[in-house]
């Protein structure tokens, strides 16, 4: 089929105008969104009303407004999975009131970018939360969702979207390396996400998060020399090797909970921190036991963090 130059510019302005107005299937929520940035805003610009008369204050005679002041500056970030069937079914859930929560970025499996919310606002993601002294994540973070079901690997296009806003948030924040951590990291007792096929060491080989270094197991746990003892008739000369997990060089005074504290778990409830460490640094063995192997690994972190 052939068309006229009339017909062809016609057809591609036609697909054009379909394109452009195809209908955003978030309008609505998108309207209730700029609302509520509106009332924020108004509240922002208000100026404190000075009425001594009215005020239980001891008040000064007149409003004076400070020059020195900024947007806030998140210091985190959390890593999420989303628990979820589809990138659709999170977009529904953190746009309904009824849900009571939300992130600032949710990341498909393709690797497409949905920035829900202005970095500078507070979104509800990390719950009761706790991470050293810091036990209001939620207004000192900013929050990822990945969409995984929880029991999948992550694909690949979504890490590199991912590693694409962290290097974006790190640059525009000055986030320090360690504060890139997860959900279960925060909050260790209710929480399992990322799950344990999340990629924590390609993440901090990329500046976002600390991780163990390489060959701090071997460096532990050097062989035994053979030991000769003589059998039971004390006549007959007997090789003895010591167990691998034996001879740990680890100092004797190192206390793991108190580790794990400096590192920033909260260790109330013990072995739900020493879960959450190792799924994040494990991850192939994931308990609520530390091996002597998990004590060397977690005595290295342990002096990066001090």
């Amino acid at each position: 089929m052939k068309y006229t130059s009339t017909a062809f510019f016609s057809a591609l302005l036609a697909s054009a105008c379909l394109y452009s107005c195809s209908p955003n299937p978030y309008a609505k929520t998108n309207r209730a969104h700029k609302k509520q940035l509106k009332a924020y805003a108004k509240e922002l610009r208000t100026v404190p009303d000075v009425k001594p008369e009215e005020s239980e204050l001891q008040l000064g005679d007149y409003w004076v407004g400070t020059t020195n002041f900024s947007m806030r500056r998140p210091n985190f970030v959390i890593i999420h999975h989303t628990a979820q069937h589809s990138t659709d079914h999170t977009l529904r859930t953190f746009t309904m009131p009824k849900t009571q929560v939300s992130a600032h970025y949710v990341i498909g499996r393709d690797g497409k970018v949905f920035h829900m919310l202005s970095d500078n606002l507070r979104a509800w993601h990390g719950g009761n939360s706790r991470w050293g002294h810091d036990t209001d994540l939620n207004s000192s973070s900013i929050g990822i969702e990945l969409d995984n079901n929880g029991e999948e690997p992550f694909d690949e296009a979504q890490i590199n979207s991912l590693l694409e806003v962290l290097a974006m948030l790190k640059e525009k924040y000055h986030i320090p390396t360690e504060n890139f951590l997860g959900h279960a990291d925060i909050a260790p007792v209710r929480k399992v996400d990322p799950n344990a096929s999340f990629p924590w060491k390609k993440l901090a080989e990329n500046g976002f998060g600390l991780w163990y270094d390489e060959g701090v197991i071997e460096e532990y746990l050097q062989p035994a020399a053979p030991i000769t003892v003589l059998d039971s008739t004390g006549t007959e000369p007997v090789l003895i090797l010591q167990p691998l997990d034996s001879i740990s060089t680890i100092p004797p005074h190192f206390n793991p909970k108190e580790a794990l504290r400096i590192i920033g778990y909260d260790t109330r409830d013990l072995p739900a921190a020493i879960r959450a460490f190792k799924l994040h640094f494990i991850q192939d063995e994931v308990n609520m036991e530390l091996t002597e192997k998990d004590k060397i690994i977690l005595y290295n972190l342990y002096q990066k963090y001090l």
